[in-house]
């Protein structure tokens, strides 16, 4: 069964596509400054923002269910070439991709970073901001490193494997797009279930499911809680403090997130995590159940780990994302 992608425009940008894209499931969300090529397939939720930059894709997209494609705003696009797969819960983030590339299920790519045609990226891998992966190579870990060379046959298999599995999977997205307060931007394919409180300028994004259960889910003042993540108040309340970044495909389940504070693109924070004020947790981070982060430093890892305290370069990362998501806010607001 196919579906109606959302065609969204961002401020006076409208998105190019060559032909209407096949959306596989509900909630695809197409917006802004995005070129679209031909014979491109979307699973649930799927998500291409081109809000602050262009984000270019070829032709024979494949895009599997609650993956993001995002930008840098005002600073580097994302592009992705022609016959490329991109796997589950995947954020490709302001980078180039190569033609023929499959990127498989749960990875990250970071900011400037370059995959080389032909490559496959492991699921669960990292590729850091500004790294280059070889042409034609599998290359996993974090950071995502070349292992071996590819034959066609492997490619072509990889890309099978990824696009089947995808067509497998049942993801459900939202009928109805929720409704918050008048200084709340929540997206149309967004899910809010139950006790949820947002502060002022707090927003909530495409493909993001809070669903608070028997317990509740809060935001506080001008925290952004970005597209295709989901926060689980399963094991209790989840907090998150005020001017907080929480990246695309992030899970939370049952946390108590601080002040300024940024949860990296990717990461997993395990039941009763906490989080004090003044983090930053890099992309792809896994946290133990119980774990606390302590402020005023980097974490990152699977596990987690402490890897050095916070300098103003990085403090003013933490601000600028959250200063940035509020404007955000106000223009879909149309304020």
């Amino acid at each position: 069964m196919t579906r109606t992608a959302l065609l969204l425009p961002y401020l006076h940008h409208e998105p190019d596509c060559a032909e209407p894209p096949v959306a596989l499931g509900g909630g695809v969300a197409i917006i802004g400054r995005t070129r679209l090529g031909r014979r491109s397939r979307f699973g649930a939720l799927a998500t291409l923002r081109a809000d602050g930059h262009d984000v270019t894709v070829g032709d024979d997209f494949w895009m599997a269910a609650r993956a993001t494609i995002h930008i840098a705003h005002a600073v580097l696009p994302a592009v992705v070439g022609s016959d490329v797969t991109v796997g589950y819960n995947t954020t490709v983030h302001a980078c180039t991709v190569g033609d023929h590339c499959v990127i498989e299920d749960n990875c990250v790519i970071l900011d400037g970073a370059v995959v080389g045609e032909g490559c496959v990226l492991a699921a669960g891998s990292v590729v850091f901001p500004r790294a280059t992966l070889p042409a034609g190579h599998y290359c996993e870990g974090s950071p995502a490193k070349p292992v071996r060379e590819l034959t066609p046959e492997q490619l072509a298999a990889a890309r099978a494997r990824v696009q089947g599995l995808s067509l497998a999977a049942r993801v459900d997205a939202p009928l109805h797009p929720p409704a918050h307060g008048e200084t709340n931007y929540v997206a149309p394919t967004a899910v809010l279930e139950g006790a949820i409180a947002l502060g002022r300028d707090a927003s909530v994004w495409f493909g993001c499911e809070l669903r608070a259960g028997s317990h509740a889910i809060s935001a506080g003042a001008g925290t952004n809680i970005q597209d295709n993540t989901v926060i689980l108040a399963n094991h209790g309340p989840v907090r998150i403090g005020e001017g907080v970044t929480v990246g695309h495909n992030v899970l939370i389940q049952s946390a108590d997130i601080g002040n300024q504070a940024l949860i990296g693109i990717g990461s997993v924070l395990a039941a009763g995590t906490v989080v004090e004020d003044d983090v930053l947790l890099a992309a792809g981070a896994v946290t133990l159940p119980g774990q606390r982060l302590t402020g005023g430093a980097l974490w990152a890892g699977r596990p987690a780990r402490r890897l050095t305290a916070l300098d103003d370069a990085k403090r003013d990362v933490i601000a600028y994302g959250a200063r940035h998501y509020v404007d955000y806010n106000h223009d879909y607001l149309g304020r």
